[in-house]
């Protein structure tokens, strides 16, 4: 058994950060409370304080509270909830999906909704293999895929601009506008440089990812926009991909890359990709990020709902957002002992993973619960 390191006291003057925990749907409440186990754990031996409050935002409570689609007036969250979050500093999410709730209902009413309301106008993607996850990608090794994706969160197609005429008949016209601002596309390019400097990657690359020789509008402002604010960070090389030669050096030279930039949609299809390609959405994790407000951090891979109560899903996503939560929220507080702790969990997963037996076709050897306990246990020693 690892040695307990003993616990290092806050100062008395220490912040006590407020965190929002919401479980959701299928198994997120049971990899979140992974995830909480060794939040704790990284307490026990750092020297930080945090609290928790949990939620019920689930696909249950809206349909307990009489939601359906012939009812759209029903809320999945109401305006004073959202007003609640406002005053945590990091929300903790399991995940969003009941099959009993029409597909989009729980995702537009919750997840689009806090990212555009609390301003989460950074989408980020880590995207690491960890030691003996299983990679499809022929003779890849963890050195191999370490990068960073940076999406624009709040723009693009996504903002819901548009609509369909003629419904139901033989001239159905339906549009979709991909709404992009100058403002939306230069903060998101200054946070993935500032980002890329701060990694310093022996690579101290960053790539821009769109589509600029065929949508010349939208992917004009994003080139004029890196193009302009490179010239500020004469450190980092600069590099372009449309976003379809992209998705192929992913599969073929993955080592490539250090940090991605790119717009709402390309960056919601590249990163299932980079997901797959470091294991799986068991391992991937994100961060819906406001900088200067709150943000929000999740295991990708959803909710699961076929295996819900069998205590078979890797938690190792849910952790690492942890791991996100804790180094992000430092960041922005300036707090190195949060930032440490980050750092703390995410060597923990390290030590974890090749303790596990494959992953492949969903084989980790250990139960939920036991992956978190070897994590903890691993925050506490390394």
């Amino acid at each position: 058994m690892p040695r307990k390191t003993p616990r290092k006291k806050a100062p008395k003057s220490a912040r006590t950060y407020r965190i929002a925990v919401i479980g959701g749907d299928g198994t997120g409440p049971e990899v979140v409370r992974e995830g909480l186990k060794v939040l704790r754990a990284a307490a026990d031996v750092s020297p930080f304080r945090y609290e928790t409050r949990d939620f019920d935002f689930s696909g249950r409570r809206y349909l307990a509270r009489g939601g359906d689609p012939a009812k759209p007036n029903i809320p999945v969250i109401t305006d004073d909830e959202v007003a609640e979050l406002r005053t945590f500093d990091a929300i903790y999410l399991g995940a969003v999906g009941d099959p009993a709730v029409a597909p989009g209902i729980l995702e537009k009413g919750l997840l689009l909704r806090l990212r555009f309301e609390l301003d989460q106008y950074i989408n980020l993607r880590p995207v690491r293999l960890y030691p003996n996850v299983p990679c499809p990608l022929a003779g890849k090794k963890p050195e191999d895929i370490d990068f960073v994706v940076v999406r624009e969160n709040t723009e693009g197609i996504y903002t819901g601009m548009g609509g369909v005429q003629y419904q139901g008949t033989p001239q159905e016209v339906s549009t979709q506008i991909n709404c992009t601002t100058r403002f939306g596309v230069e903060r998101c390019i200054r946070y993935a440089f500032d980002l890329c400097r701060r990694r310093n990657n022996p690579k101290h690359m960053l790539t821009l990812v769109h589509k600029t020789n065929v949508l010349t509008y939208a992917g004009g402002t994003w080139f004029r926009a890196f193009e302009e604010i490179g010239r500020e960070y004469p450190d980092i090389k600069k590099d372009y991909n449309h976003v379809d030669a992209c998705c192929m050096w992913f599969v073929k030279n993955p080592e490539y890359y250090d940090v991605i930039v790119t717009d709402n949609i390309f960056g919601d299809i590249i990163t299932d990709l980079a997901a797959i390609i470091q294991g799986g959405l068991g391992v991937a994790a994100g961060g819906n990020l406001n900088p200067q407000g709150v943000s929000m951090y999740e295991p990708m891979g959803g909710s699961a709902p076929k295996y819900t109560g069998k205590n078979v899903i890797n938690p190792v996503a849910a952790i690492a957002a942890v791991a996100m939560l804790l180094r992000n929220t430092g960041l922005q507080h300036g707090d190195v002992a949060l930032v440490e702790a980050g750092d703390r969990v995410e060597r923990a997963i390290l030590a974890t993973t090749p303790r596990m037996k494959s992953q492949a076709a969903g084989r980790m050897g250990h139960s939920t619960t036991e992956v978190g306990d070897l994590v903890a246990a691993a925050v506490r020693a390394v």
